[in-house]
C-alpha cells in the first residue's frame, strides 16, 4: 500500500470503532479497539511505538511515543478531547520531524461525527 492508500484505510478502521463506540471514552479505549481493528482488517502497524533523539549528543530514549506506526510511514495520533488545539499540532509536527516520516493522521474520537475529528498533517 502508498502512503495515501495507508492513510484511506486508517481512517476507515477510525471510522468503524466511532462507530461502534460512539463519542466520550478514554483515549486508551479507542486506542486498543482501533489496534484490533486494524489487525482484523490486515492493515500492517506497530503501538506505541517509541521516538528517540539526541539532546547535546546524548541520546533520550523513550521520551515520546507514537500511538500507532501504520504500514512504517503513516502515525497515527490519537486523542479523545473536547477540541483540538494548536499544542496536539505541533506535538504530531515534532514527532514527524523527529522520525522523518512525511504524514500523519490527528484523531480526535471525542466529536459527533469522526470525519469533523480527523486532521491531516504533513511536513
Amino acid at each position: 500500500m502508498d502512503i495515501e492508500e495507508l492513510g484511506n484505510a486508517a481512517i476507515g478502521a477510525a471510522i468503524e470503532v466511532h462507530r461502534t463506540l460512539g463519542p466520550g471514552l478514554l483515549e486508551s479505549a479507542y486506542q486498543s479497539c482501533l489496534g484490533i481493528e486494524l489487525a482484523h482488517r490486515e492493515i500492517p502497524f506497530k503501538r506505541e511505538v517509541p521516538i528517540p533523539f539526541e539532546y547535546r549528543g546524548q541520546q533520550v530514549d523513550v521520551a515520546y511515543r507514537i500511538d500507532f506506526l501504520v504500514g512504517g510511514a503513516l502515525i497515527l495520533e490519537l486523542k479523545s478531547v473536547e477540541r483540538l488545539d494548536a499544542i496536539h499540532i505541533a506535538q504530531v509536527l515534532t514527532y514527524l520531524r523527529l522520525t522523518r516520516h512525511k504524514l500523519a493522521l490527528l484523531i480526535n474520537f471525542n466529536v459527533p461525527v469522526l470525519k469533523q475529528g480527523i486532521k491531516r498533517i504533513i511536513l
